[in-house]
């Protein structure tokens, strides 16, 4: 490789892993960490929660069935969405109406998952065969995830409220939102082909890909949007229970470029597969095993496993898929993701506020997760 290639690489992997960061550890997770303040300060129940993540995933449901017709203008459409996303979570900050937080975690399920279809189908056939290269990109999340989940224990730690810590990330988003649009050059064609409905270049999709990665959604949700409330019930301290989300993002951002060094020896499909087995592991020792220790231990495994099996997914849908079709399966493969994301919090939500607590939901999505897990072992395209 030359050295022109390797420059355009790494712009590359840094393009791609700034906008997961913005769009997944921002738009989507600043969510997590700031919900116990929110919480806190009387602004939303437990069960408020979930109708607002719910509607987030309603969003990302949404923009993953568009995805397909918005690799139409693939550079136009990722800026605009990383724009949106910030100027979104800066606005959380600016008003307490519950509706106005409706429509805004609407807007970033949207365009979040917007970013996610277009990063997952260009900059990942850009890198094909560079699984190095691909699990660095992926690492953007985690790395977002992580500093979403610092910057809310510093918040909590100097007494601050949510609302300065959704104007602080949404400060930070806007910044490096303007930086990517005007970076972003030959990373993504300014013009893209759009989803047909018929024609040749197509291959039926892989059900058991899809019904898994719905499973993943649903598996890794309920942490992921209430992780930090379930280790602020066991331990009060917010200098403690602030911690949980930080770790569940270094878990994310060190597990793709491991896994990628592990796709050099195993099949993707094989990778996900043993991922899925861990997140169901990861969250049955909370539900069995209540307590801070069993909390943080779950967390680090589904925070460990839900981008490596992102990664794997988004492989997957390309060999399976000719190379012009790639996209409509990495949107169907969203599509079910987001149905497995909108379900978990509110239902997780409910029964928590009815008393029931965390461990029935967290026990069935394991279930469920084992149950596709061994459907992609079985599946003839394998």
């Amino acid at each position: 490789m030359t050295t022109a290639h390797r420059r355009d690489e790494r712009r590359l992997i840094l393009a791609g892993m700034a906008a997961l960061a913005l769009a997944m550890g921002i738009g989507r997770f600043a969510f997590t960490p700031l919900l116990p303040p929110m919480r806190a300060e009387g602004l939303v129940t437990l069960s408020g929660g979930g109708v607002l993540a719910g509607v987030h995933f309603a969003g990302y449901l949404m923009g993953a069935l568009a995805g397909p017709w918005a690799g139409a203008r693939p550079r136009a459409v990722l800026v605009g969405s990383l724009l949106a996303i910030a100027a979104a979570t800066l606005a959380m900050g600016l008003t307490d109406s519950f509706l106005a937080w409706l429509a805004l975690r609407w807007l970033c399920g949207l365009c979040s998952a917007f970013v996610l279809v277009l990063v997952g189908g260009h900059l990942v056939s850009r890198l094909a065969g560079r699984d190095g290269a691909q699990g660095w990109v992926f690492a953007g999340v985690g790395a977002g995830i992580a500093l979403a989940g610092l910057g809310a224990l510093a918040l909590m730690a100097a007494g601050a409220g949510s609302a300065r810590g959704w104007q602080g990330f949404g400060a930070a988003s806007l910044v490096l939102a303007v930086v990517l649009a005007l970076v972003l050059g030959p990373q993504l064609p300014a013009r893209g082909a759009v989803a047909r409905r018929g024609g040749g270049g197509r291959a039926p999709l892989s059900w058991p890909l899809v019904l898994a990665y719905g499973a993943m959604g649903l598996g890794y949700i309920i942490p992921a949007t209430y992780l930090p409330v379930m280790a602020r019930e066991s331990v009060p301290d917010p200098l403690v229970f602030g911690w949980s989300w930080p770790l569940f993002g270094l878990a994310a951002f060190a597990s793709t470029p491991v896994a990628a060094r592990l796709r050099r020896r195993f099949a993707a499909r094989r990778v996900w597969a043993v991922g899925q087995v861990v997140m169901a592991g990861g969250l049955l020792a909370p539900a069995l095993w209540p307590g801070l220790a069993a909390i943080v231990a779950g967390g680090v495994a589904v925070g460990g496993t839900f981008m490596v099996i992102t990664m794997a997914g988004m492989q997957e849908a390309h060999r399976v898929a000719p190379p012009d079709d790639a996209l409509r399966h990495i949107a169907a493969m969203t599509a079910a993701f987001a149905a497995g994301q909108m379900a978990g919090p509110p239902l997780a939500g409910l029964v928590h506020d009815a008393g029931g607590g965390f461990a029935g939901p967290l026990a069935v999505t394991a279930l469920v997760l084992l149950a596709t897990a061994a459907g992609l072992v079985r599946d003839r395209r394998g």
